[in-house]
């Protein structure tokens, strides 16, 4: 964090410094509990002069959830070479990370609250999504999802960024497992709806082909496979005369 030593920053540099302390202040605690006091300080500056550049507390939380929202929305960027299970789950990687490094504002972004209910910031959250969903559906190879298809991602989305909320509430499951869990749940929200809809069907008869034999929705069959009871034995006919 940027403390004490001032020096004279053109007003763009200043403006992204300020940001990048805010976002710090914000990832640490919630934006809430931060006060453009506190915000000041980190920067070396006077609390007036972080007025001159940003209007108030909100338009600076703005901001910082701007670059923020981009940095998010990147996570979800994959080449898209390879299977799509080892590729779900560098990004599910990817997104862990963000939210282990922005944990309390993470939780304030996607819970809401005093400082995150415009609707600004709202439209920056749904930005955030529509790009996650978007970076899913070219990862399926398909044009035009099917209104099933479309809500197997985005209902995958939506869990994703729940299970990240309820993580941070003491962590308590490893993160790692809550990754492959997530890529998972992908697999299964497909399975499900490839019984319903033929586009989802071809979409996933696609993915299963190219899965590998140690790839996570492989390993996801072999423990449903583990799960299911044996088969009973055929009944062997009566030859007992009469």
């Amino acid at each position: 964090m940027t403390t004490g030593v001032r020096r004279r920053m053109g007003v763009e540099e200043r403006k992204q410094q300020l940001i990048g302390v805010a976002l710090e202040l914000f990832s640490s605690r919630s934006p809430d509990e931060v006060s453009i006091d506190e915000i000041a300080a980190a920067a070396g500056i006077s609390r007036p002069l972080v007025y001159h550049y940003f209007p108030g507390k909100q338009s600076l939380y703005e901001a910082a959830l701007r670059r923020a929202a981009d940095e998010l929305a990147a996570r979800f960027l994959e080449p898209p070479q390879g299977p799509l299970g080892a590729r779900l789950l560098r990004v599910m990687g990817r997104f862990f990370d963000f939210v282990d490094d922005h944990g309390p504002g993470f939780a304030a972004l996607m819970r809401g609250g005093p400082a995150v209910g415009s609707s600004t910031t709202n439209a920056m959250i749904d930005e955030v999504r529509q790009a996650a969903y978007e970076q899913i559906v070219a990862h399926l190879g398909v044009a035009e999802p099917s209104p099933r298809l479309e809500l197997v991602v985005r209902s995958w989305v939506s869990l994703a960024e729940s299970t990240a909320l309820l993580w941070l509430d003491g962590r308590r499951v490893p993160r790692a497992e809550l990754e492959r869990k997530l890529v998972h749940d992908f697999a299964a929200l497909t399975a499900v709806s490839a019984v319903h809809d033929e586009q989802t069907a071809k979409v996933l008869t696609a993915v299963l082909a190219e899965e590998p034999a140690d790839g996570p929705f492989a390993e996801l069959v072999g423990r449903l496979l583990e799960l299911a009871p044996p088969a009973p034995l055929p009944a062997v006919p009566d030859q007992t005369l009469r």
